[in-house]
C-alpha cells in the first residue's frame, strides 16, 4: 500500500529550521555544519538517465515492456512462486539489467560525494542495479531495501553462489543451479521477490532516519511500503528535500520541506551548485565513465608500446654501434701491434746488416797487406801491440846502454 498524500504546506507558514524553503537555504544549512548526518532515500528515478527503465511508467516502464516474456501478469517475473516453476523469464530480464552494462548517473555520484565529505549517515535505496556501489558509495553506507544483484544464494539450502558463476550464467541466459553436493536447487541473486522477506539489513536500520539532521529523497514514487514511510520517520524540524519529477507522499507538508521538482540529475546539479561542489561532483561522475577510461587506457598502452618499441630500437642501435666501435678498437690495437712488430723487425734487420758490413770491411782490410807482400805499418794496423812496435823499432835504431 502506498504513502497517503497530504496537502502541501501553505506559503504563509514560516520555516522552523531553514531561513526559507529554498535550495539556497538548504545549501547554507549544510555549509554551516548543521547537517552532519544526512539520510538519502532513492528510487528508480535516479537510474533512468543511465538507460535503466523504472518499473511503473505506463509506456516506458519495465512492467509495461514484459509482454514478450509471455508472463501471466507482469509482476510474475519477480514472484518467488512463479520463479520456482519457471525461472527463465527472470534470467532473460537479468541479462538486460545485470551490473556492468550501465554507468552511474550524476545523482549516484552526488550520494558518493556526501559520503566522501563525511556527511552521509545512510543511503536507503529501492534499486537493485548496484549503481550506487559502482559510483563508489561504501557498502556499509548502503541499505538495499529490495535487495540487489550484489550477492547470490540458493533458494533451497541458502548456500552462497559466486558472482563469477552467476555472471557467466546470466551472460548466456542460463538458469544456474546450486553446486552444493546433493542440492541442485535454483539459485538467484538476492533481489527481493514478492513473497519474500525484506533484507535483515533494512529491518535493522529502518528507524535510523529518526536520528538524521537532513533527509534527501530522490527519484521515487513512494508507493511501496515499508520504504514509503521512511521520510515520515525523520524528526519534526529536520529539513526534507525532495528531488523528483513530481510531489510524492507527504513531502511538502512540513515547514522545512523543500521541493526541487523536475529531472533528478538537474535537481542534484542545482543543489551542488548552491553548495559550491560543482567541480567535485563532475569529477566524481567523470570517474565513472569506464568506456572513456578504457579508451584512455588503451591509448596509454598503445603509446607505451610505441615508446617501448622505440626504446628497443635505440637499445639495439646502441648495441650495434658499441659492437662496431669495439671491433674498430680491436682492429686498431692489432694494427698498432703489427706495425710495432714490423718496426722492431726492421731495426733488428738493419742492425744485422750494419754488423755484417763492418765485419766484411775489417776482413778486407786485414787481407790487403798479404796480397801486396808488405807488412802494414802501425798507422795502417792499429791492432799491432806495443811489443810488436818495439820489435820494429829495435831493428832500425841502435840501442844504447847507460
Amino acid at each position: 500500500m502506498g504513502q497517503e498524500q497530504s496537502l502541501p504546506i501553505d506559503d504563509s507558514i514560516s520555516s522552523q529550521t531553514l531561513k526559507e524553503r529554498s535550495v539556497d537555504s538548504v545549501a547554507k544549512y549544510i555549509r554551516d555544519g548543521r547537517a552532519k548526518k544526512i539520510v538519502v532515500m532513492a528510487g528508480a528515478g535516479i537510474s533512468t538517465s543511465a538507460g535503466i527503465p523504472d518499473f511503473r511508467s505506463p509506456v516506458t516502464g519495465l512492467y509495461a515492456n514484459l509482454a514478450r516474456l509471455d508472463l501471466p501478469y507482469p509482476e510474475a517475473v519477480f514472484d518467488i512462486s512463479y520463479f520456482r516453476k519457471n525461472p527463465l523469464p527472470f534470467y532473460t530480464l537479468a541479462h538486460e539489467l545485470y551490473p556492468g552494462k550501465y554507468r552511474p548517473t550524476i545523482s549516484h555520484s552526488f550520494t558518493r560525494l556526501l559520503s566522501d565529505k563525511g556527511l552521509l549517515l545512510k543511503l536507503f535505496t529501492q534499486n537493485i542495479d548496484c549503481l550506487d556501489r559502482e559510483a563508489g558509495v561504501p557498502e556499509d553506507k548502503i541499505v538495499e531495501a529490495h535487495g540487489s544483484f550484489a550477492h547470490n544464494h540458493c533458494i533451497e539450502c541458502e548456500s552462497s553462489f559466486s558472482d563469477d558463476l552467476m555472471r557467466q550464467a546470466v551472460s548466456k541466459r542460463d538458469v544456474p543451479h546450486c553446486i552444493t553436493p546433493h542440492c541442485n536447487g535454483l539459485v538467484k541473486p538476492d533481489v527481493v521477490f514478492f513473497g519474500e522477506q525484506l533484507p535483515e539489513e533494512f529491518q535493522r536500520n529502518r528507524s535510523l532516519p529518526s536520528s538524521a539532521d537532513l533527509c534527501i529523497v530522490m527519484g521515487t514514487s513512494l508507493t511501496v511500503q515499508p520504504f514509503a514511510s521512511l521520510p515520515d520517520s525523520c524528526s519534526e524540524g529536520v529539513p526534507r528535500v525532495l528531488i523528483n519529477v513530481e510531489r510524492v507522499g507527504g513531502l511538502g507538508s512540513r515547514p522545512d520541506d523543500v521541493l526541487l521538482l523536475g529531472d533528478c540529475d538537474a535537481g542534484v546539479r542545482r543543489l551542488a551548485a548552491a553548495l559550491g561542489w560543482e567541480k567535485d561532483l563532475e569529477a566524481l561522475w567523470e570517474g565513472t565513465n569506464l568506456e572513456e577510461q578504457t579508451t584512455k587506457r588503451d591509448h596509454k598502452v598503445a603509446q607505451r608500446d610505441k615508446d617501448e618499441l622505440l626504446d628497443d630500437q635505440i637499445t639495439n642501435l646502441t648495441r650495434e654501434v658499441n659492437q662496431s666501435l669495439k671491433i674498430s678498437d680491436d682492429h686498431t690495437a692489432r694494427l698498432r701491434q703489427h706495425l710495432a712488430l714490423n718496426e722492431e723487425k726492421s731495426k733488428l734487420s738493419n742492425g744485422a746488416s750494419t754488423l755484417e758490413k763492418s765485419v766484411t770491411r775489417d776482413k778486407s782490410e786485414a787481407e790487403a797487406p798479404r796480397a801486396t807482400g808488405r807488412r802494414p805499418t802501425s798507422e795502417e794496423s792499429p791492432q799491432l801491440s806495443g811489443a810488436a812496435k818495439g820489435d820494429v823499432w829495435s831493428t832500425t835504431t841502435p840501442r844504447f846502454n847507460p
